[in-house]
């Protein structure tokens, strides 16, 4: 039987207690709040409840945090959060903005059509890579400007990393009564103890390099939306700083698991390579497969706690339990270089590999992209190199395959699959990654797409008027390159995928 509702939530859903126009009041509850949709506006109301994690017990809680959300999350959506309001009078004629006293508060929000949630788009099957693309960039950005946690701080700590990771298994036997999901949940807390005591230097490392910031908190596909194209972030956690202050790998895992559980294992691919590309932070690679087991973990106690609620199976809780246990047994790793020159394909072929990679565990490196991270440039700057010199002299294209191999090396010992997306014009380059791939015991394969020299120009001269790519290649370019290639051996026809 649903609880009924307080007075001043049934006195707030008369359309004539709001400033602006508003022909129905439409509420939606959630464990901890109310959210009034009211016209062009949304009202949120903090439930008087405290909760392990949460503290709303009282009115100058409540106010608290209704600023703290305002604040925190006008740190990328300004245009939605607009301000706290008081609401006075009484409960059972209540006055929003008006005079007196405070009875509530409320956080007053510009409202957005809910079928543009990434959620929903997702379901739908309207969520594509566009979207993840600028997702992954919105949030790199964020990140970016987020403040790092000081090292004298808790946060981010190891043991402030496991600490959460341990509640996990404390919890989830009880909610999961079963004898084989406990022995599935006794498998996952061994790999997570595992893991932590492997990955510790990793943890504190991070922290000391500034990777722990002040986050989101929970960034789902629920709390996503798209508004006139461009991705907005929501609904952060503002009332836990445990919770907002980690690893930015953490952040990124939730979108990741999220996007992984909705069967899109191709966009949770996309998203963790754009999110890489745009911030250079391939040391997050380390650590993300634990925060994404961690994340998982979490969902399943969540579904079971809310089918305990509403007497449902557990069907839902069972199938983040699956997908942690897919995330601890990835598929052998595997290393793929492309060869080929400017416009036949390497791109389009590599993305089609990651946004086919049903177990999400594909990453690639662009040596465009790399090529000019190297020399402090943004990926679609233009270097004003002439051919084979500045950025792409002899010398520079030496540095840039050696970074390509050192970061293969790391993501291939890490687990994950590499896509080295490069030229690979030289046999000597080609050997360098085969050699890589038989000293660590992987897989070797090399993708060479073909196209015609007339498709090819006109590739080149196409992505050139588009502008905004990571390549630089000219007619020029591609001229001196078809003059230079070193085509495939026998031997190595034999690893062509």
């Amino acid at each position: 039987m649903r609880t009924p509702l307080p007075p001043l939530i049934n006195a707030l859903l008369d359309p004539a207690r709001y400033p602006d126009p508003a022909q129905q009041v439409e509420l939606i509850e959630t464990h901890a709040s109310w959210l009034l949709l009211a016209g062009d506006y949304v009202y949120k109301i903090k439930k008087p409840i405290v909760l392990p994690f949460l503290d709303y017990g009282t009115l100058a809680q409540r106010r608290a945090c209704c600023e703290a959300e305002l604040g925190l999350n006008r740190r990328f959506s300004a245009q939605i959060y607009l301000e706290v309001v008081g609401i006075t009078g009484s409960p059972e004629n209540p006055q929003i903005g008006g005079p007196g006293t405070a009875i509530e508060f409320a956080v007053r929000m510009r409202r957005f059509a809910e079928a543009g949630r990434l959620d929903h788009l997702c379901r739908n099957g309207r969520l594509h890579a566009r979207e993840i693309s600028e997702l992954a960039a919105t949030v790199a950005e964020f990140h970016q400007r987020a403040a790092s946690a000081p090292l004298s701080t808790r946060f981010g700590e190891p043991e402030q990393v496991l600490l959460p990771a341990l509640e996990n298994f404390k919890e989830l036997p009880e909610l999961l009564p079963g004898g084989e999901e406990k022995e599935r949940l006794t498998r996952l807390a061994a790999w997570t103890g595992t893991e932590f005591a492997r990955l510790t230097p990793h943890f504190a490392a991070r922290k000391a390099a500034g990777r722990v910031r002040e986050c989101h908190g929970d960034l789902h596909l629920g709390n996503l939306v798209l508004i006139d194209g461009q991705v907005q972030i929501f609904d952060c956690i503002e009332f836990s700083e445990d919770l907002r202050w980690i690893d930015v790998s953490s952040e990124i895992a939730f979108t990741y698991i999220d996007l992984y559980d909705q069967g899109q294992a191709g966009l949770a691919c996309w998203l963790v390579n754009e999110w890489l590309s745009c911030s250079g932070d391939y040391d997050a690679v380390q650590v993300l497969r634990f925060y994404a087991v961690y994340r998982a973990l979490v969902r399943a106690k969540v579904a079971a706690l809310q089918a305990r609620q509403a007497n449902a199976d557990l069907g839902q809780a069972i199938a983040y339990l699956a997908l942690a246990e897919r995330l601890v047994t990835p598929p052998p790793a595997r290393l793929i270089i492309t060869h080929g020159v400017a416009g036949c394909g390497k791109s389009r072929a590599s993305r089609r590999l990651m946004l086919g990679d049903q177990a999400a565990a594909t990453l690639r490196l662009r040596s465009d992209v790399e090529r000019k991270r190297l020399f402090g440039l943004a990926p679609t700057a233009n270097s004003q190199s002439a051919p084979g010199s500045g950025i792409y002299a002899r010398g520079a294209s030496d540095l840039t395959y050696q970074r390509l191999h050192a970061l293969a090396s790391e993501l291939l010992a890490a687990g994950w699959s590499v896509i080295v997306d490069a030229a690979f014009l030289e046999r000597s380059r080609r050997n360098a990654f085969r050699a890589l791939a038989e000293r660590l015991g992987v897989a070797f394969f090399i993708v060479a797409p073909q196209a015609t020299p007339a498709q090819l120009r006109a590739r080149v001269t196409g992505r050139r008027e588009k502008g905004h790519d990571a390549s630089e290649a000219t007619l020029a370019v591609l001229e001196r390159q078809l003059a230079q290639v070193e085509p495939l051996s026998a031997d190595e026809l034999k690893n062509l995928l």
